[in-house]
């Protein structure tokens, strides 16, 4: 069975489905086979893309005008498909860059497979980007991750609240701009510097 998806990015009315459904009908989808959205696709949870794939049997066939009503994200786009795959669910793209892809063929299959070795490779560079940039950090002395947002002169401050057991810890927290993680990194819940602390303070 054929069953249809669309999707606009707007549901004002200033983009319509007509012309999606109207393909969709061409290529043999019946109208009550097709499933429709009001949203972008940067949102991967989308409630008739869900219904639409959990509509979806063995032997069925996914039918999209192009390949971007599924999702503008090469990698959800490729994990969309695979759980078709693995589902045995074909996929057909009617239109566009995509339109190739008829993973019911071996063509089709082949050009798929290079959308998900295009999705891996800009994973890896991804991630060889990111360890790249990690270990120009530390070569100039500074960890990864987001800078504490902690300085000196809070920590003075935070010290001296937290020798008080009256002091409100969300409430000091609020007023220095730091978290409870950041907080009892520095300072003990009795006002003693830890390592982070001292360190900070430039304290041996």
């Amino acid at each position: 069975m054929l069953i249809g998806y669309m999707r606009v990015s707007k549901s004002d009315g200033s983009q319509i489905l007509d012309l999606q459904k109207d393909e969709l009908l061409k290529a043999g989808v019946l109208l009550e086979q097709i499933y429709q959205d009001f949203d972008s696709g940067k949102n991967d949870d989308r409630n008739g893309l869900n219904v639409c794939l959990k509509a979806l049997r063995a032997g069925d066939t996914l039918v999209v005008w192009k390949l971007d009503r599924l999702g503008r994200n090469l990698r959800h786009l490729v994990n969309t498909v695979h759980n078709l795959s693995d589902r045995e669910i074909g996929l057909k793209v009617l239109t566009g860059q995509g339109a190739q892809i008829d993973t019911n063929t071996s063509h089709g299959k082949l050009v798929f497979g290079i959308f998900a070795a295009l999705a891996e490779f800009e994973r890896d560079l991804i991630s060889e980007r990111t360890k790249a940039g990690l270990d120009a950090a530390r070569s100039r002395g500074r960890n990864g991750g987001a800078p504490y947002k902690i300085t000196a002169e809070k920590l003075r401050l935070a010290q001296a609240a937290m020798e008080k057991r009256e002091t409100n810890v969300s409430q000091l927290c609020k007023e220095l701009g730091i978290t409870r993680q950041t907080l009892y990194r520095h300072v003990s819940p009795n006002g003693e510097l830890r390592n982070d602390g001292k360190k900070l303070l430039k304290i041996p």
